[in-house]
């Protein structure tokens, strides 16, 4: 019986690794072929696309009780609107990165970006003409990934914490395409929190997303509604008392982007003066939000993020 059962069980791992395969060379072949037309369009077409297919995918059900649950005032209309934006998004998103030197073309000398403007340039050029240890946070929002490729052009040494892709070949072509773009990464994984304090002791930026689905951080809300926040950023910020910024990409039209770099947040303290993990872990979560209420059809609500996925 037991050798059935490992027998079973290198069948099933075969069969998903093959899987996995062919998932990841129909997606790379799609992106090769976008890569023969000119951006814009090849952005579009991917856009239109994903406004067909996203609907008919089995987490478009978790997407519109996300929004149900998130926003009870809209609609039906206005969250199925929400939804088919985001998956314009995300389809969007995954173009981009084959046509990201076209995307990157903002002269910092003189503000003049094409594709791209930044708000709160005096913020970056001071973080990188005055090296000193600081951390920026952000959320799957807009085109998230521009802003440590940007940073990373124009010599703002940011060390960005990324959780790898399930599927094992996706993740690797896209750790290389990051590795090209972004400068330093550390992957999400055991350690990951003493290379970022590394980072920090030596001076240097950090970089993280702090709105993922998180099974043991601190009780908190988001939209309302329970969640568990990573107390990472906070336990960072306490251990080295740093500035901690907020920064987030805004999607615009005719395919251009605002990166915004928001002044520094002055986090709550407890009575001993110490940072409040559970109060900064809501401070997060407050911004966040406030971020996406603004431009609910560019954050990513096909995330689990209130761990519900079990119920639907």
């Amino acid at each position: 019986m037991t050798r059935l059962k490992l027998f079973i069980t290198r069948i099933v791992l075969k069969l998903r690794k093959a899987k996995d395969w062919l998932i990841a060379q129909s997606i790379f072949a799609v992106l090769a072929l976008l890569k023969l037309v000119p951006a814009r369009k090849a952005i579009r077409f991917t856009e239109k696309m994903a406004y067909r297919i996203g609907p008919k995918t089995a987490r478009h059900r978790l997407v519109l009780h996300n929004l149900q649950r998130a926003f009870p005032e809209k609609s039906e209309e206005e969250r199925e609107k929400i939804a088919l934006d985001m998956w314009g998004n995300m389809a969007s998103l995954m173009a981009e990165y084959i046509f990201v030197e076209e995307l990157i073309d903002y002269d910092l000398a003189n503000g003049d970006g094409g594709m791209i403007e930044v708000d709160g340039i005096e913020r970056f050029l001071d973080l990188r003409d005055n090296p000193r240890p600081f951390i920026v946070f952000t959320a799957h929002t807009g085109n998230f990934e521009l802003l440590p490729i940007v940073a990373a052009k124009y010599g703002l040494n940011v060390t960005a914490l990324f959780r790898p892709p399930n599927n094992p070949y996706i993740a690797k072509r896209l750790l290389s395409a990051r590795r090209t773009h972004m400068g330093h990464l550390v992957p999400s994984q055991v350690g990951a929190s003493w290379s970022l304090a590394g980072v920090l002791e030596s001076g240097k930026g950090v970089g993280l997303l702090v709105d993922q689905k998180f099974g043991k951080g601190s009780k908190t809300k988001f939209f309302d509604m329970d969640v568990q926040t990573n107390p990472l950023l906070v336990k960072l910020a306490r251990n080295y008392e740093c500035e901690v910024y907020p920064a987030r990409s805004v999607r615009l039209p005719n395919g251009r982007f605002r990166l915004e770099i928001e002044p520094a947040v002055e986090l709550p303290r407890n009575g001993r003066g110490h940072i409040d993990v559970a109060a900064t872990a809501q401070l997060l979560n407050d911004k966040v939000e406030s971020w996406v209420r603004e431009y609910p059809g560019q954050w990513q609500w096909f995330h689990d993020r209130w761990n519900i996925k079990h119920t639907l």
